[in-house]
């Protein structure tokens, strides 16, 4: 989907700096991303795209910036209210509750909706979007493969009913058919309606399921455009695609 630049951005990092530990991981980063849009943050290990993230969601504090989300700032907004107002993150590392059932997760995604109805919707959109967590349904969590668990951490991300959905390293882990699965259903998350953003390993893959994408590099944004435009860069190309 091309933005529409007339309209506010869903969420919209301003002149964000994260330092912690001593180490100065954001420098001034800014970044925009519209409503229903699919954008990728791409860049080598340690660039400070998990950080950005972690800010954004409430679990680290910027020294420096502001963060908006629907027009309104994030300062002083822990991160369950960031979860109550439509913010969600898939962690890297999928984080699923392993002595939980399949459902007993799902259920811990629904934590803020107390609807049975509303639960029961949830819970078919997401067994309509991963069959395999249907076929599990009363499976303990921690005895899944680790695509299995990548799933069921989506699914219960998508049972919080985001406005916008954080994935962080979705593929980590994962075998090439697998990822190209967990890919799949990020396409159908996206054309649902639900905006994305996406930090992801593959460089190539994140920027062809992307609308638009960001570049991260010592902390800094150094490059943003299209995702096609950024994918036949040839300074992306070099730096992130292995051309």
């Amino acid at each position: 989907m091309t933005q529409d630049t007339t309209q506010q951005p869903l969420l919209s990092i301003q002149d964000l700096q994260v330092a912690y530990g001593g180490i100065h991981a954001v420098k001034g980063v800014s970044m925009d991303v519209y409503e229903k849009e699919l954008v990728t943050l791409i860049g080598a290990n340690g660039a400070g795209k998990t950080t950005t993230l972690k800010a954004v969601m409430g679990l680290l504090n910027p020294k420096k910036g502001d963060i908006l989300f629907r027009g309104k700032s994030l300062k002083g907004m822990n991160t369950w209210d960031r979860v109550k107002s439509g913010l969600v993150m898939v962690p890297e590392g999928r984080g699923v509750f392993a002595r939980m059932t399949i459902v007993e997760n799902l259920q811990m995604g629904a934590f803020l909706h107390n609807d049975k109805a509303e639960f029961d919707r949830g819970v078919d959109y997401v067994f309509t979007t991963f069959p395999r967590l249907k076929e599990r349904a009363h499976q303990l969590a921690g005895t899944m493969s680790g695509g299995e668990q990548q799933m069921l951490a989506m699914g219960r991300a998508l049972m919080s009913q985001p406005k916008l959905l954080i994935l962080d390293e979705p593929s980590m882990g994962l075998s090439p058919v697998l990822t190209e699965t967990i890919f799949q259903v990020i396409d159908k998350v996206s054309q649902d309606g639900i905006t994305v953003i996406l930090v992801e390993q593959n460089a190539n893959l994140a920027l062809q399921a992307a609308d638009r994408g960001y570049v991260m590099d010592s902390g800094n944004m150094i490059m943003t455009g299209d995702a096609e435009a950024l994918r036949s860069d040839p300074r992306v190309q070099e730096a992130y695609l292995g051309a």
